[in-house]
């Protein structure tokens, strides 16, 4: 059985226990080594969802541009000459998630990813990929876009500057959620977009639904108010379920937007 068939069948067994996993990252031998293994280089960002933002407009822009955080997962699809789609997502698969398509999987670009498992997905065309992530935002996922080396370990593909990973993650079942579990040095790997900002507003009742919505841990409670800790990754979920509209999620000027671009295009080459 090839390895990355292997991994599969090993994750989906396994991925009950992923908070085990991450808390071991906290011993310092172990953690150093899980680190170098499957984290070594990686930077990953959260794009907030399009409709739970606010693009503070600090220069002058065309009538007929469109300044939304999705136009950072676009702008890979178009430059790529590599697009390839799993046809499921592992997460949600192992966790028999009943809230979420298990058929919208990540998306991978770049001449690595031209060596994965055909039996795990398909090769196709920019179209059909910009079409994907339609579908996934409109299922209510959220992307998370960079260099992974979990990806490269798992599938057996490499060079990991030949492969950047866009994932489409809900809530529920997203392995992202032993962030609160992992060592600091690998949580930090996995950020919020440069610029944004996520406030609570005085309509705040202290419902606790993004409490329960937040996979981060980084809300809670004080005085009846919510309160967003450093943790909060930006992802704009708690924007979307507050039933006050009591939480807001501001991203400070179309050059974060932009920057982020630049940045991601200096950890991976997708051409």
């Amino acid at each position: 059985m090839p390895r990355s068939r292997l991994f599969v069948w090993l994750l989906k067994k396994g991925f009950p226990l992923r908070s085990i996993f991450a808390r071991i990252t906290r011993i310092p031998l172990l953690g150093r080594i899980m680190d170098y293994m499957l984290f070594h280089e990686d930077e990953i960002i959260y794009i907030p969802k399009d409709e739970a933002s606010i693009i503070k407009i600090d220069q002058e822009i065309h009538h007929s541009e469109t300044i939304i955080p999705s136009m950072v997962i676009e702008h890979f699809i178009k430059e790529a000459n590599y697009h390839w789609i799993m046809d499921w997502c592992i997460c949600r698969s192992a966790s028999s998630c009943k809230e979420y398509p298990i058929d919208l999987g990540c998306l991978f670009l770049g001449e690595a990813a031209i060596q994965i498992d055909p039996n795990l997905g398909k090769r196709v065309t920019k179209e059909e990929a910009l079409l994907h992530v339609q579908k996934c935002r409109e299922a209510g996922l959220v992307h998370l876009v960079g260099r992974n080396k979990l990806d490269t370990f798992w599938l057996k593909i490499g060079p990991g500057n030949k492969l950047l990973t866009i994932c489409n993650c809900c809530p529920c079942c997203c392995l992202w959620r032993i962030l609160p579990h992992v060592s600091k040095k690998i949580a930090g790997k996995v950020s919020k977009m440069p610029g944004v900002t996520v406030s609570v507003g005085e309509e705040c009742i202290g419902c606790r639904t993004c409490v329960d919505v937040c996979f981060v841990h980084a809300i809670k409670v004080v005085d009846e108010r919510a309160v967003i800790g450093d943790s909060c990754r930006g992802c704009g979920r708690c924007v979307m379920t507050c039933p006050q509209n009591a939480i807001t999620l501001t991203i400070a000027g179309v050059e974060n937007l932009h920057g982020s671009i630049t940045h991601i295009d200096s950890l991976v080459d997708v051409t």
